[in-house]
């Protein structure tokens, strides 16, 4: 009989050492070491005890040329949540580990049970290690539920699944519930239902018998992602694993976790407010900057077609201090209300506080609008705020965001049905930015009168407007190349 061997892993990294360490030298957190037991004596336990199905496709352990290699495009199941598929790039992959994150009672497992209970024609199993059936039965029956069909219509609504031997008939999918927590277990119902799409709520929870650490521990959530990773490969199946965050927003367990899955997605938003955001963090089947919004209900969550409805208030009157910046979140423009407060400063120190901006830009857009246009703003207090609870990391709302400083500086509302899309440069010039004609054609769309962009993002310079084919837009384009003329233009 093999030697039992012990290992102190950083709980906040997953570092692992020989001994224990009162600072972890990876992440340079203190006391974050804790001793677990590897078990490494038994290596027939090294397979987890699931039995591939026969239409599984082996792959051969060969070195093939890239030419060699037959490329097809990857299959992708498209769901009934239109911003879950974009977020997504197109759809869940055959195959592939989605890692969601966030925080406690975000909407983690009620996004997850809605998408399992809406995918028609797939046989899904939940697996649940942190609540009860009974838990889970109150809260499939409190969400929406695909319309009923038509009279004469084959039914196509999923259906919630618990205990059952037998697969319901019928073309309709189901969805399964299973409340348990060890691997080897979740395997062998896995083996006998062979279900289309596993989720996994939480993978914290989960152990295996070849880790001889409590759940939740570093050793144990690598084990257990390591199984699933193993069986969405070799089947051919998507696992969806629900993840926890620990207080500094960051997702709980080994850093690795997120270099094992495919996808890794951030659950965002405040409990106070009604709006949700689905962030890509990693994809290696789209793109990693896709955004998708959703609006938390009584009957579940609701998804934003148009996100710039919601992000801009309904003002009756023109008010200091706000403007309208057009940014992109992955291939969707959106239009978002930047608010600014400029006052006299109370204390010997100016405060500058932002609200979904990066405060560190802001001190930059402060210095350049003092040094370059003569605004005296060290004495005064600065407070930024993005609207709608989210953060906007695009470099092009720098000129809405220095128009609305002066314009709460001078207490002079900027004109309505105005916005704005240029970054700007510490010399104060108006700098291109990417996509533009989408930004242009998302102002025309929700009606606003001109958009202020720079003469940079014209191939020549500012004379040529043929060659982007903006005369095709009725909104009135104006063209700047420094911050200056802005302010010319819009305060005279």
């Amino acid at each position: 009989m093999a030697k039992t061997k012990f290992a102190y892993f950083c709980q906040s990294c997953g570092f692992e050492s020989a001994k224990w360490l009162g600072k972890c030298p990876s992440c340079q957190q203190w006391n974050t070491f804790v001793e677990e037991i590897i078990d490494k004596g038994n290596t027939n336990n090294a397979v987890p005890t699931w039995k591939v199905t026969s239409n599984t496709q082996q792959r051969a352990n060969k070195p093939v040329q890239v030419a060699d290699i037959s490329f097809s495009e990857e299959h992708r199941m498209l769901t009934p949540d239109k911003e879950f598929n974009r977020v997504l790039g197109g759809g869940i992959v055959a195959g592939s580990l989605v890692l969601i994150g966030g925080e406690p009672g975000i909407g983690k497992s009620t996004l997850m049970l809605q998408l399992a209970l809406n995918m028609p024609n797939l046989k899904v199993l939940y697996v649940s290690g942190e609540e009860s059936e009974r838990q889970i039965k109150m809260r499939a029956e409190r969400l929406t539920m695909p319309p009923p069909p038509p009279e004469g219509g084959a039914k196509k609504n999923s259906s919630l699944v618990i205990n059952s031997e037998t697969p319901p008939s019928g073309g309709g999918g189901a969805c399964y519930v299973l409340c348990e927590t060890s691997t080897q277990n979740i395997f062998k119902q896995i083996e006998s239902l062979e279900p289309d799409l596993v989720v996994i709520d939480s993978i914290q929870t989960l152990h295996s018998s070849h880790i001889e650490s409590t759940p939740g521990s570093v050793s144990q959530v690598r084990e257990c992602t390591a199984e699933m990773l193993r069986f969405a490969k070799e089947t051919s199946t998507p696992v969806f694993l629900i993840g926890h965050i620990t207080k500094d927003g960051m997702i709980a367990g080994p850093k690795i976790l997120e270099h094992m899955v495919d996808t890794v997605l951030q659950f965002e938003g405040d409990r106070h407010h009604v709006y949700r955001i689905l962030r890509t963090i990693k994809n290696r089947f789209g793109s990693s900057s896709e955004l998708g919004i959703y609006e938390m209900l009584g009957e579940g969550l609701r998804e934003v077609s148009n996100p710039s409805e919601i992000l801009l208030s309904h003002r009756d009157e023109p008010l200091s201090g706000i403007t309208i910046s057009a940014t992109l979140e992955g291939m969707r423009p959106m239009l978002i209300e930047t608010q600014a407060l400029v006052s006299t400063s109370a204390y010997g120190t100016p405060q500058r506080t932002a609200t979904g901006f990066d405060t560190k830009r802001m001190s930059m857009l402060l210095a350049v609008l003092e040094k370059r246009c003569g605004f005296r703003l060290a004495a005064k207090d600065v407070f930024l705020n993005i609207t709608g609870g989210i953060r906007v990391e695009d470099p092009a709302i720098d000129l809405g965001l220095a128009a609305a400083i002066i314009s709460s500086h001078e207490d002079m509302p900027v004109p309505f049905k105005t916005c704005f899309a240029g970054e700007i440069g510490l010399s104060g010039e108006i700098r291109a930015v990417n996509r533009v004609e989408q930004r242009i054609a998302e102002a025309q769309k929700l009606g606003f009168n001109q958009i202020f962009i720079s003469k940079y993002n014209l191939p020549s310079g500012g004379q040529d407007k043929k060659r982007m084919d903006l005369s095709r837009y009725d909104i009135d384009i104006k063209i700047v190349s420094s911050i200056e003329e802005v302010f010319g233009q819009l305060f005279g």
